[in-house]
């Protein structure tokens, strides 16, 4: 090629941790807790054909044109209605359609981030929000995660000791069933973050697409909705979620609730991406909402999650003891664990693949090197089947990549 020069956050880019697995999927037999995928066994594939064919008998016309880029009105007014059930209360007006809140997420980085700017982001965290912040030239600040979220307190005293000139603009977090750590937020944190975002002037990006996969059943009280009751219209959160987990990743719908102002910024951002969300999908995802057929496919994810994330958890307990920590999370699709620092992590990465099995190491989800002895397991896809014949191989990783341990 010629001499002309790449811009400079694509000089040398860093692509994503987990596409870079890939080529292992390809190995006959192997046993993937890699992929953060649905299993597409529990996804609704008969109603979302039945919700094809009611789109293209109806108004095919209608849908095979551009569409307004903030989404169509119909679909926008469903998605404000289930974000209304989760205890954001809003409009349609309220609500821009996107592709995946991943690309929900990318257009508040365009809009806010300058190069330079401080974004708080949990950590572990969801590596394509890390590759997003990178690219935009953001300084990255990781916070801290128990099994109760972000630590409010670490927080208070990061924020407390930062100069004013170097405060953050953005917070990110996934606080309901992390990806990559399960963890839920405490409903005492999501209030004490509200009011740490209200004090120190940063707005909170919650990136929900997980929060509906939750076993208990009992509803989880978004962080958003903590913010419209201790601040009103001063809500610091903007509201990001997606149906690619509960009816289909290949959907690609996901949406931002958010006020005018960051809508039409994000529209415009938008608008030199992909015009819009594919109307075809948008009209499809549309039916198949108002053939109330998402709840209880929904339920039924949740039920096989929860036999497939315990057959998980205590596989690992029963074959490692204390070789591993691997906390039962009470929702979502991952496993975080930790385990024995006499383990090479790199030894046993190499050694699990040549047995057939895969995870993402923990290194992926970090944006500064923090703790290697760290792994996500996705329980979702294989089947407990699989998950038994894939925990079996990763006992035999560890006992090469142990030294010692017992």
């Amino acid at each position: 090629m010629n001499d002309v020069a790449f811009a400079p956050a694509y000089a040398e880019p860093a692509g994503s941790p987990i596409r870079e697995l890939f080529p292992y999927l390809s190995r006959p037999g192997l046993v993937s807790f890699a992929g953060g995928y649905p299993s597409p066994a529990l996804l609704d594939a008969e109603g979302l054909a039945q919700a094809s064919a009611r789109v293209f008998a109806g108004d095919p016309a209608g849908v095979v044109q551009y569409g307004a880029t903030e989404g169509r009105p119909g679909l926008r007014a469903a998605l404000a209605d289930m974000s209304a059930g989760r205890g954001v209360r809003c409009e349609a007006a309220d609500v821009l359609v996107t592709a995946g809140s991943q690309q929900a997420f990318d257009l508040l980085v365009r809009v806010f981030v300058a190069p330079g700017d401080t974004v708080l982001i949990e950590t572990p965290a969801y590596p394509a929000a890390i590759q997003s912040l990178r690219l935009a030239g953001a300084h990255l600040t990781p916070l801290p995660v128990d099994m109760d979220g972000l630590q409010t307190d670490a927080l208070e005293t990061l924020l407390r000791a930062m100069p004013a000139g170097r405060r953050p603009k953005l917070l990110y977090t996934v606080p309901t069933f992390s990806n990559p750590s399960g963890s839920l937020l405490s409903q005492p944190r999501r209030e004490r973050l509200v009011q740490l975002a209200l004090e120190f002037g940063f707005l909170i990006v919650e990136d929900d697409p997980y929060g509906e996969l939750n076993f208990s059943g009992a509803p989880v009280a978004t962080i958003f909705a903590a913010g419209q009751r201790l601040a009103g219209a001063r809500n610091p959160v903007l509201y990001l979620s997606s149906l690619s987990k509960t009816v289909a990743p290949s959907l690609r719908v996901g949406w931002m609730v958010a006020p005018a102002d960051v809508l039409r910024r994000c529209a415009i951002a938008k608008q030199t991406m992909d015009l819009c969300t594919s109307p075809i999908t948008q009209a499809i995802a549309l039916a198949y909402l108002e053939a109330q057929r998402y709840e209880s496919a929904v339920r039924r994810a949740c039920d096989e999650y929860q036999r497939r994330m315990h057959a998980m958890v205590s596989a690992l307990s029963q074959a490692l003891g204390a070789r591993i920590e691997a906390p039962p999370p009470g929702g979502g699709m991952f496993v975080w664990a930790r385990f024995d620092h006499r383990v090479d992590p790199q030894t046993l990465f190499n050694a699990a693949v040549e047995l057939g099995v895969l995870f993402v190491p923990g290194a992926a989800f970090q944006p500064q090197a923090q703790d290697p002895h760290t792994m996500r397991l996705s329980y979702a896809a294989p089947s407990l089947e699989a998950i038994a014949t894939g925990v079996a191989r990763l006992v035999r990783a560890f006992d090469i990549a142990s030294h010692g341990c017992t």
